[in-house]
């Protein structure tokens, strides 16, 4: 298996048997639309609402309200509109591709994951498990998040020219990456158990690493994933209390980097450009770039697998079980 994959690939085998939709006048707001089943380019003049354990798949569909998505539930939309918030219950699966939503995506305390493609929303946040035992996923590729994103439990990664309007803040996540990616607020992963991985992309405000279990990668020739190139710091980059190794290739740092109390200490290569200078102890200049061939991308290639996984089985059953009648 490789270095950086998810910690889990769970399978959906439920098999929805009938197709049903409740579409509540519209003159009553306070009605909700449950969906089951698939639906089209209509609009939904109010809330709505995936029941536990059942799979809904939406084209083109517009939502007025907001969205509920159950426990065990599963939500695809690809090219839609939500004008309100969508959370997403314990074991619930969110995948919105060519989809806009105006208001938050929150994620359970043990939901299954939140897969972003070429999306835009309001702030993401993805709760702490507590004592659930589903560990989430949040991907993210190619999309905007008009607010902040606030994660902590399970597997995070930020790809492929995604935007974040507001702050990034990890803690206590199974890993905290961003590839080819632009923060324009700050950026902190604390207590990350197989560390944080960041490549090719510009972190505006100040960012903070800080006791993180599996390492801390900035740029390439790592040990934890294989990326390209370094990335723009507009701020102080902090690195401490890091076990697992700490390296840093290949970055423009427009501020003070710092690197104490990393065990061992952190590798800081020649071909970084650090105005501020560095305080902290280090290693030798030269990063371990054996490394950059066999890592290869690992994150990306579990990302995308655990997300298809999801996806796949939740499409299935929509279609299975029919036409919602949206």
């Amino acid at each position: 298996m490789p270095r950086r994959t998810a910690a889990k690939l769970a399978t959906v085998t439920a098999v929805v048997a009938s197709s049903v939709l409740a579409l509540a006048p519209s003159a009553h707001a306070d009605l909700v639309t449950y969906c089951i089943g698939t639906g089209g380019a209509v609009t939904v003049p109010n809330d709505l609402y995936v029941p536990a354990g059942e799979s809904c798949a939406l084209t083109g569909t517009t939502i007025t309200g907001n969205v509920s998505v159950a426990a065990g539930g599963n939500l695809v939309v690809a090219g839609g509109n939500v004008s309100g918030d969508v959370r997403v219950a314990a074991d619930g699966y969110l995948d919105a591709t060519d989809t806009t939503i105006g208001g938050s995506v929150v994620l359970a305390a043990g939901g299954y994951g939140t897969f972003l493609k070429d999306a835009r929303t309001g702030t993401v946040v993805v709760r702490p498990k507590g004592s659930a035992t589903i560990d989430s996923f949040l991907f993210v590729e190619a999309s905007t998040i008009a607010g902040h994103v606030t994660t902590g439990a399970g597997e995070v990664r930020l790809d492929r020219n995604t935007q974040v309007e507001g702050n990034l803040s990890s803690t206590g996540t199974y890993y905290t990456d961003v590839h080819d990616s632009f923060v324009d607020g700050t950026l902190s992963v604390l207590n990350s158990a197989t560390g944080s991985v960041v490549c090719g992309s510009a972190i505006r405000g100040r960012a903070t690493f800080a006791g993180n279990l599996g390492g801390v990668q900035l740029g390439p020739n790592g040990n934890l994933d294989g990326c390209a190139s370094g990335s723009y710091w507009g701020r102080d980059v902090s690195i401490t209390n890091t076990t697992g190794g700490v390296t840093v290739d290949d970055n423009i740092i427009d501020g003070t980097l710092t690197v104490t109390s990393n065990n061992p200490a952190a590798q800081v290569a020649a071909n970084n450009r650090i105005r501020g200078g560095v305080t902290g102890e280090q290693a030798g200049a030269n990063a371990a770039r054996a490394t950059q061939a066999a890592a290869g991308g690992d994150r990306d290639e579990a990302g995308d697998q655990r997300a298809a996984v999801r996806r796949t089985s939740a499409v299935q059953e929509a279609t299975a079980s029919g036409d919602a009648g949206l």
